[in-house]
This record gives C-alpha cells, sequence and structure tokens, in this order.
C-alpha cells in the first residue's frame, strides 16, 4: 500500500515537473507575442519583427508546425510584413495560418474566419480586388453562422466589404453592407444600451 502511494506521489510529481517547461514556454510565447504587438503599435517594426520571429520559433518547436498557437504567429508575423509593404513575405505566412486553422479547427472556426480577412486584406491592399472578395464573403459567412448577424465582428467585415465594393465600383453592392451595418450597430445599442 504504502509503495503504491509512493508511486503515486512520484508520478503527479513528475507530471507536473513536465509540465512546469511547456507551461514556461507557452508564457513565453504570449509574452513575446505581447510585446511584438506593443512595439508595432509604437512603429517598432524591426523590434517587432525579432519578438514574432522568436514568438513562431517557439511555438514550432514546443507545439509543433500544424499548432493554431503556429498559425497565431504566422498571422502575426504576417501582418508585420503587411505594414511594412512587403506584400510577397506576408503572403505565404498568411496562407500557411489560414491551412493550419482549417485543419486544426475546422473550416467553419471564427479563427478560420479571421485568417480569411485578413489574406482578403492583404489582396486588397495590392489592389487584386477580384481575389480579396470571395475571400471577404466566406469570412463573413462563417462570422454570421458561429457569432449571429448582429455581432459587432460581422458589422465590422460588412464594413471590409462595403469598402471593397467602393474601390470596385460596386457603389449599388456597397451601400447594401452599410446600410446592414448601421442597422445592426443601432440595434445593438437598442437591445444592450451600449456599442460594446
Amino acid at each position: 500500500m504504502r509503495n503504491r502511494i509512493c508511486y503515486a506521489f512520484v508520478s503527479i510529481w513528475c507530471a507536473l515537473a513536465l509540465s512546469q517547461p511547456a507551461a514556461a514556454q507557452s508564457g513565453e510565447w504570449k509574452s513575446l507575442n505581447q510585446e511584438s504587438g506593443t512595439l508595432y503599435q509604437q512603429g517598432k517594426y524591426d523590434r517587432a519583427m525579432v519578438m514574432a520571429k522568436k514568438a513562431l520559433e517557439i511555438a514550432e518547436r514546443d507545439l509543433g508546425p500544424e499548432h493554431p498557437n503556429v498559425a497565431t504567429s504566422l498571422n502575426n508575423l504576417a501582418g508585420l510584413y503587411k505594414a511594412q509593404g512587403q506584400y510577397a513575405a506576408a503572403e505565404p505566412l498568411y496562407k500557411r495560418s489560414l491551412a493550419i486553422r482549417e485543419k486544426a479547427l475546422g473550416p467553419e472556426h471564427p479563427a478560420v474566419a479571421t485568417a480569411l480577412n485578413n489574406l482578403a486584406g492583404l489582396y486588397r491592399a495590392q489592389g487584386q480586388y477580384a481575389v480579396a472578395e470571395p475571400l471577404y464573403k466566406r469570412s463573413l459567412a462563417i462570422l454570421e453562422k458561429a457569432l449571429g448577424p448582429q455581432h459587432p465582428k460581422v458589422a465590422t467585415l460588412r464594413k471590409n466589404i462595403s469598402n471593397l465594393n467602393a474601390m470596385m465600383g460596386k457603389a449599388d453592392d456597397a451601400k447594401k453592407p452599410a446600410t446592414a451595418q448601421s442597422d445592426e450597430w443601432k440595434s445593438l445599442i437598442q437591445e444592450t444600451g451600449t456599442l460594446y
């Protein structure tokens, strides 16, 4: 009996001891992403890039190349490249992030919608409107299904589509999402008394 208790104690201790580095590494990954975001907001892109690359390295090493945290790191790094106009460097990162999220979370997950929106934004920034449009529309369909048509993220995506339609010269189409967005915001304010 005493041996079994001792064995159980040692087993639990080993499990906790082995999980400590993973938890610490996850904390390091999170910290690096936060620092990268702060540096990005301050316009310190070079330093933000270093932090984002290190976060990606840690996520790939500790969690494997197909983990959603890797997708998040890829997305963050792509966003830094996009902010600097380095679209060719951003595109494969956004695409890999999308592929990981679709595989790991399923094609209808809100994180997939975020990845689609970000990739569409990259194409819109390059003037590739016809490529961006179906990505935005798929993202909108996912978010409406997952969050409901009244959710603020859905309204933001409708605004992205409206802006794209305006850029494409689809003035009539551009008005529809903007009107729907305005109605959604009015409804949200009436229901909750606040925008958030």
